[in-house]
């Protein structure tokens, strides 16, 4: 049965819907942790750790594809409330030809700054040309990391998310296969952790551009326009809240690693390294959700059905307040499995991996709800009140935390200063969405 997002939606329906969001998330998180896994296991510890300190600059520049997704799928699919289906196309195809020419820009700047912008984070001098040699080959390519990170919005804003899971699923089997064959069997080393991820984003790049170019029973398509710079600042805008997310987060983990170092040296770095590739994993359920749901949220806003808005709204309170127990609970029970799998070969690293997960996991119950508060202003094209949510989470509150707390508790307030973090997210999430109710209808 096809799922409409102009559907009224129970419990099931909803579930449903985003399913493949959700999936789609979770597979592309995996492929992540696959990366993680080879190198750390058949690799070592220092080109683990180098791969983790340079990761957030790669994120800040794929963070781009972010923005333009989840911003560009908020317009585009407002307006499909609206029965303007070929202005929709229009945009739709605007911020595509934006996003590949942005793309190109960013791989050469980062090309150019991969070495000063190691050094800044703190790589030492057994780590600079790990860092280097990674980074480069990455954002080479960032292009198609972009478009792989767009295209998981607008697949569902199409109402084709199981093609976005489908292509999602080749994607990280590609990753995962051409992991086992370059590190493993043809030990290319970080080289080859670099190229398989990158033909893991070649096919979640390529794949949907080629199905959007052609005629396809979706609600979107390619169309003949021009740029117009309304439109791009527009998705911008609806996005930023997501861009600011993943550079803050990136900046967030630079500072994070620059307490370690000071308190614990690279082993320091490389058990945060493990707590990342697993936190990615869990919220990666819970931003699918958020990604899944939004062009439901947005279709609705643009049809002034308030109605359904309040539905969808009260529901997703629901699912993701138990979500983040349950992922919270989770963690707990699978910290010593977890750890064992990424660094199990170093006794004193895996004691650490497992002591700082369990601090550092219990802020997972706050986690789904400030996911979904960020997305669900950006669906009803509120960029402003979706980029201080975002602000507030991922770059004031972790940075303060990140400094004060070990002031006070030495190096377990380094570990306890994600779940600070999101407990005050979550009352200004709470004091949102009182202030916005009457001006939405949600509420």
């Amino acid at each position: 049965m096809i799922i409409r997002i102009s559907d009224h939606f129970g419990y099931k329906k909803l579930i449903r819907f985003v399913l493949p969001s959700i999936f789609m998330m979770a597979v592309t998180s995996i492929y992540g942790v696959v990366d993680g896994l080879f190198v750390s296991n058949f690799v070592g510890k220092t080109p683990f750790a180098a791969i983790n300190l340079i990761m957030p600059f790669i994120m800040i520049l794929g963070g781009m594809g972010f923005m333009l997704g989840t911003g560009g799928t908020a317009l585009v699919s407002k307006v499909i409330g609206e029965n303007e289906r070929d202005r929709a196309n229009r945009y739709f195809t605007i911020i595509i030809i934006f996003s590949v020419l942005l793309g190109a820009i960013l791989s050469v700047l980062g090309i150019c700054l991969m070495r000063p912008v190691a050094r800044l984070f703190g790589a030492t001098d057994d780590m600079i040309e790990h860092c280097v040699l990674y980074g480069r080959i990455i954002v080479g390519f960032t292009v198609f990391f972009m478009l792989q990170n767009i295209f998981q919005s607008f697949l569902a804003a199409a109402e084709k998310p199981k093609l976005g899971l489908i292509v999602t699923l080749i994607a990280g089997g590609t990753n995962a296969v051409f992991d086992a064959l370059f590190i493993v069997a043809f030990k290319w080393g970080i080289v080859g952790a670099a190229v398989a991820t990158v033909c893991g984003q070649l096919v979640g790049g390529v794949v949907p551009l080629v199905y959007f170019a052609k005629n396809n029973g979706s609600l979107l398509r390619f169309a003949k326009t021009k740029l117009e710079f309304k439109v791009i600042l527009k998705a911008c805008g609806n996005g930023s809240s997501e861009l600011l997310t993943n550079v803050a987060s990136s900046v967030v983990s630079m500072f994070y690693n620059l307490q370690l170092m000071k308190f614990l040296g690279e082993d320091g770095v490389s058990a945060y390294g493990v707590l990342m590739y697993v936190q990615f994993f869990f919220l990666a359920l819970e931003i699918g959700y958020a990604v899944g749901s939004a062009p439901i949220v947005g279709y609705n806003f643009g049809a002034d059905n308030r109605r359904e808005l309040k539905n969808i709204f009260k529901k997703s309170m629901v699912l993701m307040s138990v979500c983040g127990i349950v992922l919270s609970a989770l963690a707990q029970a699978l910290a010593v499995p977890l750890a064992k799998l990424f660094v199990g070969y170093d006794d004193g690293l895996y004691t650490l991996t497992v002591y700082a997960f369990r601090l550092f996991s219990t802020a997972f119950v706050f986690s789904g709800v400030n996911i979904y508060a960020s997305g669900f202003f950006t669906a009803l094209n509120n960029g402003v009140v979706s980029a201080v949510l975002s602000f507030l989470r991922a770059l004031v509150l972790q940075i303060a935390f990140v400094f004060a707390l070990p002031a006070l508790f030495g190096v377990d307030g380094i570990w306890w200063a994600m779940l600070a973090t999101e407990a005050c997210a979550f009352i200004a999430s709470a004091i949102m969405f009182a202030a916005q109710r009457k001006k939405y209808g949600y509420a």
